[in-house]
């Protein structure tokens, strides 16, 4: 019984079987996600690792983009190499208003190296009243430069470029998008503008220029006055800003005076050697406290110690590809006067924010720019530190943020001065003249003279800035670290 009954169900069963499996869908294939483009991986993970606020960028932060599919397919969608850079920075041109990226890393290399294609001149643009007519002003002339060599000098006003007027439309194109230019020189009289017939014709070179723009010692009220225009701090020059303290030091000078009103920053390291010349150079004392990111300054921690996230006053310029190692000289200074100006940023507000706490730093001038943070060069390094040959891409994020030995940090405003003094942009008389603007409110408070406003002539023709060459120059207002110790990291 049971037989016939198998017997006449397995037909069935069969064909049940047999619906079942015809029913049954197929499983999609695995579609592999593409790997990503070897500088969209980079982009990512350097501002992954080294970046200070990676923990306030969701994308950067987020635990799912340690899985390698999820990554990828996230990079995928970028394109845009520059595209893809902005859109893990914080608060892109907000907050962080200076990271940034190249397709060729000799940008960045030129840069720190304060090389450009330039005629060697830095100006303000302004206007008067509601006209579109822009009027420039020579601040100062780089040396050895072609504007030096065309004899134009700091003061000098100018109108015209190859017979064009300046104009808010036109000025990018005329100064920074011609190779060689005429330049038109004008005269103010009666507080008002007119061409004169003086005129230069310039061509850029590629020049480095030196930031060393004026030294001198004079005597003003019986005592001898250093007097140091500084203009960044590259440290190729670091010897001979060495050589300049020294020569005040010979001198024996009772008062230094370091202009930095145009100074927009560059190397960390050479702030600490600027700061021991004037200062002093007892190693023990601590000049500057880094933060970097958590995950970094743990590493760095436990990798090196506290002593890596302090940088001490030092006594020795350490020894270069260029450069023997050179003791440094020391002013062993209790006060200093500083000149500063809107477009003092970075590596000098650290000098200034870093030498307070050991010395009376009288400050004059404006509001500084407002920038504690550094930046560092990042590049595609593989694990034995070398370079992906395959690309020339190279970024430079801000990756540190200082504080001086009390702490203070986050002057977002820039730093206050101690007397409140304005540069007359249409009387701009030579660096180093006791009656030339900054310099004359430095002197009075060194002879003791109360310091009172002064009318200025820009004010009386009514002159209204535009912009100056620190707002259209590229990667203006930064300072860097050296890379060496940290390129090693990896998450």
């Amino acid at each position: 019984m049971k037989r016939t009954l198998y017997k006449n169900i397995l037909p069935f069963l069969l064909i049940a079987i047999a619906l079942i499996s015809g029913c049954a869908k197929e499983e999609d294939p695995i579609v592999p996600i593409p790997e990503a483009t070897e500088v969209n991986s980079f982009i990512y993970k350097g501002l992954h690792d080294y970046y200070l606020w990676n923990g306030q960028v969701p994308t950067l932060s987020d635990t799912k983009y340690e899985n390698k599919d999820s990554l990828n397919a996230l990079l995928n969608t970028y394109t845009d190499e520059q595209e893809l850079f902005t859109s893990l920075l914080y608060k892109y041109e907000e907050v962080d208003k200076w990271s940034f990226l190249v397709d060729d890393s000799k940008t960045i290399e030129d840069w720190i190296a304060g090389i450009s294609e330039t005629m060697g001149y830095d100006f303000m643009l302004g206007r008067i009243g509601s006209s579109d007519d822009l009027f420039g002003f020579v601040r100062y002339v780089y040396k050895g430069s072609p504007a030096e060599k065309a004899g134009v000098k700091r003061g000098d006003i100018f109108m015209k470029v190859n017979d064009q007027q300046l104009t808010v439309s036109n000025y990018q194109t005329l100064l920074l998008a011609t190779k060689t230019y005429t330049l038109a020189f004008a005269t103010i009289s009666n507080n008002s503008i007119s061409l004169s017939n003086r005129s230069v014709t310039m061509t850029a070179v590629e020049m480095q220029e030196n930031p060393i723009n004026k030294d001198t010692i004079f005597v003003f009220n019986n005592q001898k006055i250093g007097y140091l225009v500084y203009n960044g701090f590259n440290s190729d020059f670091d010897i001979q800003l060495n050589d300049v303290i020294k020569k005040f030091k010979d001198a024996k000078i009772d008062r230094m005076v370091l202009d930095l009103r145009y100074n927009g920053g560059g190397s960390v390291q050479s702030s600490i050697y600027l700061a021991s010349m004037l200062y002093g150079t007892d190693v023990s004392k601590v000049y500057a406290k880094a933060q970097y990111n958590n995950v970094l300054q743990s590493y760095l921690l436990n990798e090196y110690g506290a002593a890596m996230l302090t940088d001490n006053f030092v006594a020795t310029i350490e020894k270069t590809d260029k450069n023997p190692a050179t003791p440094i000289n020391t002013l062993n200074l209790n006060k200093i006067h500083i000149i500063v100006s809107e477009n003092t940023a970075s590596a000098s507000e650290m000098l200034i924010n870093g030498l307070r706490p050991y010395m009376n730093v009288v400050v004059v001038g404006t509001n500084t720019n407002g920038k504690y943070t550094g930046s560092m060069t990042v590049k595609d390094w593989d694990e034995n530190g070398d370079v992906n040959p395959r690309h020339n891409w190279a970024m430079q994020p801000i990756v540190v943020k200082y504080t001086n030995s009390l702490g203070v940090s986050d002057f977002v405003d820039g730093l206050a001065p101690t007397f409140i003094a304005e540069e007359d942009f249409v009387n701009l008389l030579p660096f180093g003249d006791p009656y030339e603007t900054l310099l004359s409110y430095v002197l009075a408070d060194i002879k003791g003279i109360p310091i009172t406003s002064m009318v200025l002539k820009s004010a009386k023709i009514g002159l209204r800035k535009v912009v100056d060459s620190h707002d259209l120059k590229a990667f203006s207002n930064e300072m860097y670290v050296n890379p060496e110790k940290l390129r090693d990291f990896k998450k």
